[in-house]
């Protein structure tokens, strides 16, 4: 049912998204045609390419990027955002690439922290929603659909919302760690986007719990919390196929801070039970305490240390998702 391939933000150092342009840049990196080969090594049936390294390709290298994935069989889908600049240019290069989805990242927030933004977090809803239903019906005029994604700023129901004024063009990317972010429970959310979900990110994480919350922490799909095959089923009762992309965690630990009020100013009421279930859920597999927690890069490791990780776990969960049979 899931078309599993790749998406370059969980071996960002390795392609040469993090660290470019710093003293931590990685000085051989997989650039965008490495990226393809090492999708088409693991059985890519999909890929999500970056919507960054495309805008800078000449149409006629475009094209010879579209025939390679049409020999190989492999589905594309193009990746923009957050923030959405760029999102017109993303839906011209999917038509040159003959690709049916742009998955789009809505807002910079991280770890579910609107508190951060005060006043200004009503003020840039107002703004996503305003720009989502315009690129909308310019990607519809195409037979474009555009997945938004849970990017550990919006819960379930948000995102419906949002689906639901802009069009039947557009769909949710769930991304499958990120509820734990805005405090919701991954089954729970998942159950609630199924019928709107266009294209699924494959993510794991090990929650540390601290004093103000929890911390999530990458780690190889199939060793965290997240239950894949179980929502691999919820999802398969609406579709017949979706593709998906894995998708380690970024290489700095996300900091749930859901202990403290302040964390919860912009959000919505929500009952003690839902709650109850969310920190259930991130009690699975977790890591204790004391333990490091600290990824090679925010150990500030050197180049070739944090490709191995990024790469080895890549490895590690690619034989973890045949195991499970979900590739």
């Amino acid at each position: 049912m899931l078309r599993v391939g790749l998406n370059p933000y969980g071996i960002s150092y390795a392609v040469g998204l993090t660290g470019a342009g710093t003293s931590k840049e990685n000085p051989r990196p997989l650039g965008l045609h490495g990226f393809v080969r090492l999708a088409e090594e693991i059985g890519a049936r999909s890929i999500e390419l970056h919507g960054g390294h495309l805008f800078e390709l000449e149409r006629e290298t475009l094209e010879r990027l579209k025939e390679r994935l049409a020999e190989k069989e492999v589905c594309p889908i193009v990746s923009v955002g957050p923030p959405m600049d760029g999102l017109d240019q993303a839906i011209v290069c999917a038509c040159a690439l003959a690709a049916k989805i742009v998955r789009v990242g809505l807002t910079t927030v991280l770890c579910g922290d609107r508190a951060e933004l005060g006043s200004d977090w009503s003020l840039l809803v107002r703004q996503v929603r305003k720009t989502l239903c315009e690129r909308a019906r310019q990607a519809a005029d195409l037979g474009i659909a555009l997945a938004i994604e849970d990017h550990q700023d919006f819960g379930s129901r948000e995102l419906l919302d949002f689906a639901n004024e802009a069009g039947t063009n557009v769909g949710i990317c769930l991304d499958t760690g990120n509820p734990l972010a805005v405090g919701e429970e991954p089954i729970s959310f998942a159950r609630r986007v199924a019928p709107r979900v266009r294209h699924v990110h494959m993510k794991d994480y090990q929650a540390q719990w601290t004093d103000q919350g929890y911390r999530l922490v990458r780690c190889a799909i199939g060793d965290g919390a997240i239950p894949f095959v179980e929502l691999a089923r919820i999802l398969s009762e609406h579709h017949s196929e979706l593709t998906a992309s894995i998708e380690l965690g970024a290489l700095e630990a996300r900091h749930i801070r859901l202990f403290q009020p302040r964390w919860w100013q912009g959000y919505p009421e929500r009952s003690a039970a839902d709650l109850g279930s969310c920190l259930a859920a991130a009690r699975v597999r977790l890591l204790e305490e004391t333990a490091e927690w600290r990824t090679p890069w925010e150990k500030n490791a050197g180049p070739q240390e944090i490709v191995d990780y990024e790469l080895g776990q890549l490895r590690k969960s690619v034989a973890h998702l045949k195991a499970m049979g979900l590739m």
